[in-house]
Order: structure tokens, then C-alpha cells, then sequence
């Protein structure tokens, strides 16, 4: 079996678990990263492009994992990713960017007979390395069965709709992510300001209506206090404004998306926007003055001091 040429564009938190799994199936594969010394680990076992263009140069398909819209600009037009490919070959990025910067590549792509999907993906670090991302694609649909094979290496794939449409439902995606762990954040802690047992009461609502794969996992890291990143609360807050960019475009007012925007931006003014976004909790306990899970919860009037 003849496997295509790819190239991983973005070897951070997602990206380099993704990259192993496509070494793990057997596609040869050349990474590049803004900050070299994360391709290391791949020296063995795959080739490190020195630059953009000759990651393009080498590749029949091009996979883009950045952290934000203007990474990707950068990458696919300034640094001339878009420009270095062949014709024939496919861009997808499944970095989490702007519906509008999805169309406005995936035109530049069309100019020079390049494939293009908007393929942005869910699920997290865990998803990544176990190769269960949920991805959604948007774009044209012969383009993405010429891919199909490669992505669903990296998860289950949906496709969206048009160019730009994987992006919005990533939109959707992080707006229910985000305004949930604001919901399971304020539940625990009233239940636990109350005095009941915050464990106890996650357990309970894990058996009922409310249960969520948030309230498991993001509910489990509260009690826990565990908020080493696996996605950080700027990179939530930087999708809460997208959100709220969009939905300006679509004259529409989304009050609660505006709401947990702006708690996460409280939570990054802290200095807390490298915490995992489960953290969001950490906002929450600062404007209220206590702590989740304490015997006995200090009053607002007596705030903590660490």
C-alpha cells in the first residue's frame, strides 16, 4: 500500500500525540514547529523540515495544528506554506481559526488547485493520543474522501458542510464546553458552600439528568484541584471571543457565551490563564472568596489570603 507524503504543521499539546499516531499507522512524515526544539522527540522517526517551505515541498498533504487564527495566517500565507505546495495536493487545518480565515484560505488554496478543509477537532490531549478526536470537517466533500483514510488515524470524522462550517461547529463545540464548566463550577460550589459533599454530589448528578462528559472530567478535576493544563483557559477564552466575533457577524446576542467570556478573561487577569479551563472554578472562588471543598468555607467579608 502506497501511503501519502504528510506534513504536521504544530507539534504542541495536540499536535505531537497526533503526530504519533500517524507514525504509529505507518505514514511517512515530515514536522515542523515555530519552536524546533519540540520536533526532537521525532528525530527517529520522521524528518524535521528546517522551514515552512520545505515542509510544504514535501508533502501531498499538510496537516496545521497552531494555537490561534493568527498562527495560521502566519504559516499558510506570510511564511508561504500555501505558495511552496503542489498542485494536487491538500491543506487541513485543524487548528481552531476564524469561519472567515477558513474561506479566505481555502480560496487562496482553490487558486492554485490545492485541496483545503477546515477540519477542527474535539476531545482534548486525551483524545489526541488515543486517536479519538471528534473532527469536524468542513469543505468540499470528494477532498475530504481523498483524506478520509489519514484523519480517521486521528479520530471519528464528520463532515459539516461547506468550507468555513467545521469552524463554526467547533464554535458551537467550545460555547458548550466553556458555559458548561461554568455551570459545573457554580453547582459544586454552592452544593459545597451549602455543606454538602462536593464528591457525593458529583456522584449523584453522574446518575441523573445533569451528568456530562464535563461534569465527570472537568467535576473531577475541581474536587481534585488539578489544573495542569490539558486545554489552557487562554486558549478558551481566545475561542469565547471568536464566539462572540461570529456572532456579532450573525447580528445575534448570545448572553451566556458573553457571560463565561468574560469570567475566563477575570481568570487570565489573575494570572491564572495557563491553568487547565476546568480552572474557571479558580475565577469563581476569587470573586466569592472561598474555596471549593473546605470544612468550613471562609466568608466573602474574609477572603483567603493565598
Amino acid at each position: 500500500m502506497s501511503y501519502p507524503c504528510i506534513s504536521f504543521i504544530g507539534i504542541g499539546l495536540m499536535g505531537a500525540p497526533m503526530a504519533e499516531n500517524l507514525i504509529a499507522a505507518g505514514y511517512p512524515l515530515t514536522v515542523w514547529n515555530r519552536t524546533a526544539a519540540k520536533c526532537a522527540p521525532f528525530a527517529e522517526r520522521a524528518t524535521i523540515a528546517a522551514s515552512v517551505e520545505q515542509a510544504a515541498k514535501a508533502a501531498d498533504i499538510v496537516i496545521v495544528m497552531l494555537e490561534n487564527g493568527a498562527a495560521v495566517e502566519q504559516v499558510l500565507v506570510e511564511q508561504g506554506l500555501i505558495a511552496n505546495l503542489a498542485p494536487g495536493s491538500v491543506v487541513i487545518d485543524m487548528s481552531s481559526a476564524p469561519p472567515t480565515m477558513a474561506r479566505a484560505h481555502a480560496a487562496l488554496c482553490a487558486a492554485r488547485d490545492i485541496g483545503y478543509l477546515d477540519a477542527p477537532v474535539s476531545g482534548g490531549t486525551v483524545g489526541a493520543a488515543e486517536a479519538a478526536l471528534s473532527i469536524m470537517a468542513g469543505g468540499d466533500g470528494d477532498t475530504l474522501e481523498q483524506v478520509r483514510a489519514v484523519l480517521e488515524t486521528l479520530g471519528r470524522v464528520t463532515h459539516i458542510g461547506p468550507v468555513g462550517a467545521g469552524q463554526l461547529a467547533k464554535l458551537a463545540n467550545q460555547a458548550i464546553v466553556g458555559i458548561t464548566i461554568g455551570a459545573v463550577s457554580e453547582a459544586l460550589l454552592l452544593a459545597a458552600k451549602g455543606g454538602a459533599d462536593p464528591v457525593a454530589v458529583r456522584e449523584a448528578l453522574m446518575g441523573g439528568f445533569a451528568s456530562s462528559r464535563i461534569l465527570e472530567l472537568h467535576g473531577q478535576r475541581m474536587i481534585d484541584r488539578n489544573f495542569e493544563p490539558g486545554a489552557p483557559a487562554r486558549i478558551q477564552l481566545k475561542d469565547m471571543r471568536m464566539i462572540l466575533d461570529e456572532a456579532r457577524n450573525e447580528q445575534l446576542t448570545l448572553p451566556l457565551a458573553q457571560r463565561v467570556h468574560d469570567e475566563y478573561l477575570a481568570l487570565s487577569a489573575n494570572g491564572q490563564g495557563e491553568a487547565d479551563h476546568s480552572g474557571l472554578l479558580l475565577a469563581l472562588e476569587h470573586i466569592n472568596g472561598v474555596r471549593l471543598g473546605e470544612p468550613s468555607l471562609p466568608s466573602r467579608a474574609q477572603p483567603r489570603k493565598d
